[in-house]
């Protein structure tokens, strides 16, 4: 059957079309459209080209700005071999053939760029095969990933290799695309100008993806152009990126902590909505909403916490998407609370101090005294019942001998901690009339 298969040679004629995407390849550097922060003349790769000097490289961004398009033009522009490997499909013993062609190459005055697509894919020790290869100059390596570098790439790699960083592409770069298409189609696109722009919209920032959609549209028999409820019934809009274990997850967490810390409600609700139409869990966002209401608002506002927790339980107890809504009051709420830092701050203090002190005792007149030998001792000897005091308050010493007391808790003038500000003065004025 092999043999039959062997025997079969391809049929000569006119062969199915190139997809757009193929087609609008660019030829030259010059013709990539966006990602001018590393292509122009000071960029990075500007500099590289114009000096003669390109180095190894691992290009992340999102899918669809153009990573393997620019490694295959870097090839072209430095008279390099190409050589495309992905590292999904590609194992140790691929690798070796494709090194061991490398150096053949280089023996005859040639050279190799190998661009390794989807990189973070190689475990650490494939990682490190290409290092001899890069270091010896037998390649020189164009990485492409998706993925944070500083997470999945190797420092040994990273240190041979400059990251540059890929951008989505803008609406007014994806209408540069849009127009290009249109030239290699021959006609304007049936949309009127709000749906042109919805079209572009779906593809967030993707151009492949915008290019594959162009084509959709170029193949609908149209009468007259159509509006964009008319297109959306047509298309499905492109489901955002967002990957719960990858970067995206942190960065829109990130993005949401920072916007209720910085008292804006209208970008905590939408970074909220950001990562639940991502498909995050809503028990993670829970937690997380909580663990702001502890670190940033704190006894500024005690209810926040409350207010957290009853979301949380309102969200187990009516599940989705009715208890979302409760999460979304529950980042409305802390958005608008007044912040403090300050308890977070003294107890990242006092771990600090209870690190140093080691394991110093408490004075002996705050320790019980069960037994007479530890009355001997002189356990509880001078303890003041703080009840006893004037005003309930002593001002005796809790802080262990040798130990200079320190102020660990500084109130903030704001909300609910305002008034604990006054009792801290307070007791500061009482403790020092007391001491003297």
């Amino acid at each position: 059957m092999a043999d039959l298969f062997d025997r079969i040679e391809p049929k000569d004629g006119p062969q199915p079309p190139r997809p757009l995407a193929d087609r609008l390849r660019p030829k030259t550097l010059s013709e990539v459209i966006g990602q001018s922060h590393i292509l122009g003349p000071e960029g990075p790769l500007g500099v590289m080209l114009a000096s003669g000097a390109l180095s190894s490289l691992i290009l992340w961004g999102p899918p669809g700005v153009g990573k393997t398009t620019i490694a295959r033009l870097l090839a072209d522009e430095t008279d390099l071999h190409f050589v495309q490997i992905s590292a999904i499909f590609t194992g140790v013993p691929d690798l070796k053939k494709v090194f061991e062609a490398a150096r053949l190459r280089r023996a005859q005055g040639g050279g190799t760029l190998l661009f390794v697509d989807e990189i973070h894919r190689f475990n650490k020790a494939q990682q490190d095969g290409f290092l001899p290869h890069m270091e010896d100059g037998t390649i020189l390596l164009v990485g492409a990933t998706t993925e944070n570098p500083s997470f999945e790439l190797n420092a040994a790699l990273l240190s041979r290799a400059q990251v540059l960083v890929l951008e989505r592409l803008s609406l007014a770069e994806l209408e540069l695309l849009t127009q290009r298409a249109e030239r290699d189609l021959g006609a304007t696109l049936p949309l009127k100008a709000p749906a042109r722009e919805a079209l572009q919209d779906m593809a967030d920032g993707d151009g492949r993806a915008l290019l594959n959609l162009i084509e959709q549209v170029a193949a609908w028999k149209l009468d007259a152009p159509i509006d964009t409820e008319h297109l959306s019934s047509r298309l499905m809009r492109r489901a955002a990126k967002y990957d719960k274990s990858g970067d995206e997850h942190f960065n829109l967490i990130s993005a949401l902590h920072k916007s209720v810390r910085g008292s804006d409600p209208d970008a905590a609700l939408y970074w909220l909505a950001r990562m639940l139409t991502g498909g995050e869990d809503p028990r993670y966002l829970a937690r997380r909403i909580t663990r702001m209401a502890v670190e940033d608002i704190g006894l500024a506002d005690p209810q926040a916490h409350r207010v957290c927790l009853d979301a949380w339980e309102t969200y187990e107890r009516l599940g989705s998407p009715e208890g979302e809504l409760a999460l979304a009051q529950a980042v409305a709420y802390l958005a608008l609370a007044p912040k403090s830092n300050a308890a977070y701050v003294a107890y990242k203090q006092a771990m600090a101090l209870a690190r140093e002190t080691g394991s110093k005792p408490p004075p002996k007149h705050i320790l019980n005294a069960p037994t007479r030998m530890m009355k001997d001792q002189g356990y509880g000897a001078g303890y003041a019942y703080d009840h006893d005091a004037p005003d309930g308050f002593s001002g005796q010493n809790y802080f262990p001998e040798g130990v200079k007391r320190p102020v660990l808790y500084a109130p903030m003038e704001r909300g609910f901690e305002r008034e604990l500000k006054k009792r801290v003065d307070y007791f500061a004025k009482l403790r020092a009339q007391r001491q003297t």
